[in-house]
């Protein structure tokens, strides 16, 4: 018995597939999981900004509060 996913997780196994591809061989387990949990989260940060309902921007201009600016670091030399 074959157990079916949806089209979600079988482009995300199939890109892991193909970049496990790329590199050919893992010196061991954690190289592994450093690849899919890299790509886990390029996916969560791709995901996170294409289903935002309301921007950052429209979210500031109807908060009673002034925004937040952080200081600028300086530039290591």
């Amino acid at each position: 018995m074959k157990i079916h996913s949806n089209n979600v997780l079988e482009r995300l196994n199939g890109e892991i597939k193909r970049r496990a591809a790329v590199v050919g061989i893992f010196p061991n387990e954690a190289a592994i999981r450093r690849l899919a949990g890299a790509l886990l989260l390029e996916r969560n940060d791709e995901y996170a900004m294409q289903k935002r309902y309301m921007s950052l921007e429209s979210l500031a201009a109807m908060s009673e509060d002034p925004p937040i600016r952080l200081p600028v670091a300086p530039a290591l030399a």
